[in-house]
């Protein structure tokens, strides 16, 4: 990651099918999607859920696993069909003056849209904001339902990693962090799955 990399782009661990998100739930949750590779009955389809290709955003949001009702970390890889099915179905979480023609059009289309994305600032291992924003996903109704149903390849618990990795930062060691990251390279995301996403500014 560098000065010049552009403002809006998604980056995340990602395979020729798959690729990885993360969110953070309760033990009582977190602890039986990973291990049967499935979300349980608890974990509400109706409910809109956020996923996160950037770990270390990850981090930020759930405090390296220690905020309350987070304190389990997953990593779920879902099929790239399916997140590409997202964002193709997704529309800006909020209005943009310029971006869309006016408030009222931007209400009809986030009221039909099952999914929404928000472009928060990366982070930097100290969990400090970057220049450069990172994709936030939020999945309600159809895309929630198709991603706990369809999408989910596996789920694994990652929270060990979190305090492993938060451990060396507090340590100084942040080569050392560093190569325990995820490897997360520009995902192949062209005008066709962001354009309606990603608003014209440097």
């Amino acid at each position: 990651m560098n000065a010049n990399e552009p403002k809006y782009r998604i980056r995340a661990l990602h395979t020729e099918d798959t690729v990885t998100v993360y969110q953070a739930y309760r033990p009582g949750i977190g602890g039986p999607a990973a291990r049967t590779g499935r979300f349980p009955a608890a974990w509400k389809r109706d409910r809109m859920t956020w996923i996160k290709p950037s770990f270390l955003w990850m981090m930020y949001r759930c405090g390296w696993a220690t905020k309350e009702g987070q304190e389990t970390v997953l990593a779920v890889e879902i099929t790239r069909e399916g997140f590409e099915w997202a964002l193709r179905h997704a529309c800006l979480s909020h209005y943009v003056r310029g971006f869309h023609p006016d408030r009222a059009a931007w209400q009809r289309e986030l009221r039909r849209s099952p999914a929404r994305v928000q472009w928060d600032p990366e982070r930097d291992p100290h969990l400090a904001p970057l220049p450069y924003r990172s994709l936030q996903l939020g999945l309600a109704g159809e895309a929630s339902a198709r991603y706990a149903d369809e999408w989910t390849v596996s789920i694994r618990d990652v929270t060990p990693l979190a305090h492993e990795v938060h451990g060396l930062v507090r340590a100084g060691d942040l080569d050392g962090a560093a190569r325990l990251l995820p490897e997360e390279r520009p995902y192949p995301a062209g005008p066709e799955l962001l354009g309606h996403l990603v608003r014209n500014e440097s």
